[in-house]
């Protein structure tokens, strides 16, 4: 199953976002330790240019199993994140289309 994950964060939060973008790519690449699969995402920003959350979508075998990704994210987990929210996709959905995917098979 395919999810749309739109985190959008708390304002303030610059400071902690930079601390944690390398884990947080981390957490990306691995698909949370195998819990799914993220095909493409990026930052969200403001009119102005200031980051206001992030996005992706994620192949996931299970609901659940895309929560537990969205939510072991550490811009989840340690308190970057102010709403989360998870949007399942049309079973039609080409994700073929989108050529490299950000989660590193292994």
């Amino acid at each position: 199953m395919f999810f749309l994950m739109e985190n959008l964060h708390h304002p303030g939060k610059d400071s902690e976002r930079d601390r944690l973008r390398a884990t947080h790519r981390d957490w990306v690449r691995s698909g949370g330790d195998g819990l799914c699969s993220v095909l493409i995402g990026s930052a969200l920003w403001d009119a102005d240019g200031g980051a206001i959350g992030h996005w992706g979508v994620l192949e996931a075998a299970t609901e659940a199993d895309a929560r537990a990704f969205s939510e072991g994210d550490p811009f989840f987990a340690e308190g970057v994140v102010r709403q989360l929210n998870l949007t399942r996709l049309a079973d039609g959905f080409q994700a073929a289309r989108i050529s490299e995917r950000m989660t590193v098979s292994e």
